[in-house]
């Protein structure tokens, strides 16, 4: 690589700098802020992860390439800023995804929404988390309880439903960037229909650029569907 420098040098970085303008690193940020600032966990970026890796190998690529070809280390330190950035994202956005699994795991498992949400990975994982934290509280705890108090679900056998098992806060306030234009939305999660009802005042629309502080329930469809990311 060293002996053809002179020509590796333009058509390489000419590709990096083309490579590192997408928009997949940006993506990426955002899908980080979005699952950190959210209360559930969002369905599983699969697609835009498969890029980023790609372009991660990529970097590193460059990155030992400038080392072994003698360039200035000033450049290439900065394109190894780079790389330390986009890794620092992928592995941030992983983290709080698992966090969030470790937290909300048989509340996650019992809906299909949810679950459908995770990666085969993180299916796997949630699976093995259920799996050794029930052997777990059952050797320590729950078999030296009486029998009406063994499940890890439900605070005893007559409770109707697993109200043992933390919930995401949905009523929750985040901060929301509006990206595209909402839908007009009332406050209290209801689609304004044709026939607008005049008579309430708590209907609420954004418009891009818009910063606000809002609940997370009402606008759930909204940052799924892009209009909104948060902060």
């Amino acid at each position: 690589m060293a002996s053809g420098a002179g020509k590796w040098s333009a058509e390489q970085i000419d590709d990096y700098e083309a490579l590192i303008s997408t928009t997949d690193v940006e993506l990426l940020k955002r899908a980080w802020r979005n699952e950190k600032a959210s209360p559930e966990i969002l369905p599983f970026e699969e697609a835009l992860l498969k890029r980023a890796k790609e372009q991660i190998q990529l970097m590193e690529e460059t990155v030992d390439d400038f080392a072994e070809s003698g360039h200035d280390p000033l450049i290439a330190s900065l394109y190894q800023m780079d790389l330390d950035r986009a890794q620092f994202l992928l592995r941030s956005y992983l983290r709080v995804r698992l966090q969030k699994i470790e937290k909300f795991m048989f509340h996650i498992w019992k809906m299909d929404t949810y679950r459908n949400r995770l990666s085969i990975e993180e299916e796997k994982f949630t699976e093995r988390c259920i799996r050794d934290i029930g052997k777990h509280l059952e050797e320590t705890v729950l078999s030296k309880l009486p029998d009406n108090y063994q499940s890890v679900l439900k605070q005893s056998i007559i409770s109707e439903e697993d109200d043992m098992v933390p919930e995401p806060q949905l009523d929750t306030f985040v901060v929301a960037k509006c990206e595209r234009a909402t839908k007009p939305l009332y406050l209290d999660g209801s689609r304004q229909s044709a026939s607008f009802d005049s008579s309430r005042d708590d209907h609420f629309q954004m418009v891009p650029g818009d910063l606000c502080i809002l609940r997370y329930r009402p606008f759930q469809e909204e940052l799924m569907s892009g209009n909104i990311s948060l902060v």
